[in-house]
């Protein structure tokens, strides 16, 4: 998992060095999150799958590439939370989609036949399309890389194709308050779109899977100033994160409260042992999302 964000083979290029080592995976977008203690999440309508398209050849008149890229959250009726690599290092013709669809994968290759040769009617009949907006400061230290994104989204777009409720936002503070006791306490649920954890295989390891929307259990490791390590372990019955779920949520429930506590980001290459999340408590976090959303 030190690659979160998804890719076909065919686009299996390198993004500019980032914190936490995030880089593009070589994957077969086609359920995931991990398959150990993995379900499906047809209930987290808030949780979503971005979608880009983008130029892959000599002529950049138009884009003739068309996939899910990453996971994220809807956090108000237009506001998209995902992760700021998921959102850079792209060709300048590329655009912007968030499909809150079961099943985004299926959705594509059905609009691939529906509409061979034309990847801008595919990503439309998945997905509405946004506008991205960066953390200014990506990519920051490894102490805070300020990895956040968010993608602006038409609300009446949204509400004429899917019904959902925003995810709550933490306070701020509110983890550190807890502290490692408190969290450790705490039940913890991982969610995406991503692949599953590596596979042996004659040509190596793989990641299969991805493009459902699926979640996990996942249990508290460690708190960092802009970091929550979330431990993915089998014997511990937890799930985890993988390719693909780069921007999506870790929700905690605070005082009975499901609250998207922080968003995933990077951890173990083969997605067996930890994930790596982005604080949203932090000020600094809160900062990048003040303009685009009201905050707890």
């Amino acid at each position: 998992m030190t690659a979160v964000r998804a890719t076909t083979m065919a686009r299996a290029s390198a993004v500019t060095a980032a914190a936490c080592a995030a880089v593009l995976a070589t994957a077969l977008p086609s359920s995931a999150i991990n398959s150990y203690n993995a379900t499906p999440a047809p209930e987290r309508t808030e949780v979503g799958a971005l979608v880009a398209t983008w130029d892959n050849d000599d002529d950049p008149a138009t884009p003739d590439r068309v996939d899910w890229v990453c996971s994220g959250t809807m956090i108000d009726s237009d506001t998209f939370l995902t992760a700021a690599h998921c959102t850079t290092d792209w060709p300048d013709d590329v655009r912007f989609y968030v499909s809150l669809g079961q099943d985004v994968q299926a959705g594509l290759d059905a609009a691939a036949k529906a509409h061979p040769g034309d990847p801008t009617a595919q990503a439309e009949a998945v997905a509405v399309e946004g506008t991205a907006h960066t953390h200014p400061a990506y990519p920051g230290p490894a102490s805070d890389t300020h990895d956040i994104s968010v993608v602006e989204l038409p609300a009446d777009r949204l509400r004429a194709r899917w019904t959902f409720t925003p995810a709550a936002l933490p306070t701020a503070g509110q983890l550190g308050a807890l502290g490692p006791r408190g969290l450790n306490t705490t039940a913890w649920t991982v969610a995406g779109y991503g692949t599953r954890e590596a596979l042996n295989g004659p040509g190596g390891q793989t990641h299969p899977g991805g493009g459902v929307r699926m979640k996990a259990p996942v249990s508290f490791d460690a708190l960092n100033d802009a970091w929550v390590r979330l431990a993915m372990t089998a014997p511990q019955g937890n799930g985890g994160a993988c390719y693909g779920d780069s921007g999506g949520p870790n929700f905690a429930v605070l005082g009975g409260r499901r609250v998207l506590a922080a968003t995933t980001i990077t951890g173990d290459t083969p997605c067996y042992a930890t994930n790596v999340a982005y604080r949203l408590d932090t000020p600094g976090a809160r900062a990048f999302l003040a303009p685009f959303v009201k905050l707890p």
